[in-house]
């Protein structure tokens, strides 16, 4: 229930902000989609939401994360589109296992997605028990799970891990 209270306060200023009309009637409409976004999705909120009222959280996150999540994005960009305009279209696409140490369903929704938006991965699948992952991608450089590991995860869950766990 304190899930969904947090979500409701959370979309309303959202939606305050983003409609930037002081009147009642946006007020109201905003009032009812929050009302109903938090009844909708108020239990795949964050179960832990205490932990995001510390603010070196965001810092952390915005002065390390974000900047190395913009360069390993930038980084895959250019290596799938070299490898889209390469005549030999040089991949070895694969799916391949790799661990985590992560341990919350944010850290790891955060981990799961920034390997999704870095272009030539996708998360396929995620074994929370035992700290697995199942990642597609388009050119596998390392079947064992260790080397997976190291080259698609490591960059992505020390930081993870310091914001969400």
């Amino acid at each position: 229930m304190r899930s969904r209270i947090v979500l409701f306060l959370i979309a309303l200023l959202l939606w305050s902000l983003l409609s930037w009309m002081p009147d009642w009637q946006h007020l109201l409409v905003g009032v009812f989609v929050a009302l109903l976004v938090a009844f909708l999705t108020g239990d795949l909120f964050a179960q832990r939401a205490h932990i995001l009222r510390r603010l070196s959280r965001y810092k952390y996150f915005f002065i390390h994360y974000l900047p190395v999540f913009l360069k390993e994005c930038f980084k895959a960009n250019l290596d799938v589109a070299w490898r889209v305009l390469h005549p030999a279209l040089p991949i070895n696409p694969g799916i391949v296992k790799v661990k985590t140490h992560l341990k919350s369903d944010t850290a790891l929704t955060f981990l799961a997605n920034s390997i999704t938006l870095t272009p030539g991965t996708l998360s396929v699948d995620i074994d929370k028990d035992n700290g697995i992952l199942y990642v597609h991608w388009i050119d596998v450089k390392d079947k064992d799970i260790e080397g997976a590991t190291r080259i698609v995860v490591e960059r992505f869950e020390k930081l993870l891990k310091k914001i969400f766990d």
